[in-house]
């Protein structure tokens, strides 16, 4: 994206401070206020645990911020106290824990403008299921950034120009390397279409269960997902993916970090009425990935028509490999017969 430029910092950089400053207790405040542009544009998490120092996390590694600003040692750095995560959970919740307890039990809260906190403590269990989070210990500050025209390259090979088709894609990387970016920005750039080239835009619907691709916020997406795009927050893939189908009319279903089996009979299901599939997938390469035996199937039985393998090699959203799902499926199929 090329970000419209103020004072030195990008809107989108004074977005997020103007959203999380107010969160978090007053000398923490003006710590982070201080902060240099080279962090302020390239932080991606902020981590706060009990008792130990705090931690920023950029695409460049970890620094350690003491009061007065970064420091190099982690025992100059601000050590957090549960007081500190106290204060944050208020601030985040607006006093009312109860009212949030859904989002909280299953481990984050959803912010303004598409960040989330994600949180550690001691679960409360109810018949072998988690009931409440309680006496948090740790908390993880995830700052949302919307990065338009990164997925142009994967456009090409997501969008069949010749049949004005999307095709079924798999998008796979290991944890933060961009691949929920990419995605985003392939649901915006589907929704929205292009007449200049002749691409038409889409009905998109997103499954977003832990409100990470949208990013709404109380019901409303915070991020750019395209004009032509229906959002269903909070809700679990599999069953979300069925609910839009029934409701929506989709044309493309988007999803994220998909797994379980019954997310795969989903997909199934959604191929089936002829809408298309882009989702996600956590692996290092495609061995690993065929590991999880769900996805070794989707994979074996020739469902997705590309996949793409991702990295932060060169940045977050690096691409490393885009395969043809047919020959994918091909191959697959040659090495179980030869193991077998």
């Amino acid at each position: 994206m090329s970000p419209y430029v103020c004072n030195g910092d990008t809107v989108m950089d004074k977005d997020w401070r103007q959203q999380i400053i107010p969160l978090l207790p007053p000398p923490l405040q003006k710590a982070v206020a201080a902060l240099k542009p080279p962090i302020i544009s390239r932080l991606e998490e902020m981590r706060l645990r009990a008792g130990r120092p705090l931690i920023l996390e950029t695409d460049a590694g970890e620094n350690f911020l003491g009061l007065k600003g970064l420091v190099t040692e982690p025992f100059q750095a601000y050590l957090v106290t549960a007081e500190d995560l106290h204060h944050i959970l208020l601030q985040m919740t607006e006093f009312s824990l109860y009212a949030r307890d859904e989002e909280l039990k299953r481990g984050y809260l959803a912010l303004p403008g598409g960040h989330r906190a994600g949180f550690t403590g001691r679960v409360v269990l109810e018949r072998g299921e988690v009931k409440l989070l309680r006496d948090f210990n740790s908390i993880n500050i995830r700052i949302a950034r919307e990065v338009k025209g990164a997925a142009l390259g994967l456009l090409p090979h997501v969008y069949c120009a010749t049949k004005k088709r999307v095709r079924h894609t798999l998008l796979v990387s290991p944890p933060q390397a961009g691949k929920t970016t990419m995605l985003r920005d392939l649901a915006r750039l589907l929704s929205d279409g292009d007449p200049q080239s002749g691409r038409p835009g889409f009905k998109v619907a997103i499954v977003d269960e832990r409100s990470e691709i949208a990013g709404c916020y109380q019901g409303k997406p915070q991020l750019d997902v395209g004009m032509r795009t229906d959002v269903l927050d909070g809700c679990p893939k599999a069953e979300g993916m069925m609910m839009l189908v029934r409701s929506m009319s989709p044309q493309v279903v988007v999803t994220d970090e998909l797994g379980r089996p019954e997310d795969v009979r989903a997909v199934e299901e959604v191929v089936n009425t002829g809408a298309s599939v882009l989702t996600t997938a956590h692996a290092y390469d495609v061995q690993e990935l065929i590991r999880r035996p769900s996805l070794a199937y989707l994979l074996k039985n020739g469902l997705f028509q590309r996949v793409i393998m991702l990295s932060r090699r060169r940045g977050p959203g690096t691409i490393e490999k885009i395969y043809n799902g047919a020959e994918l499926s091909q191959w697959l199929q040659t090495e179980e017969r030869n193991v077998g």
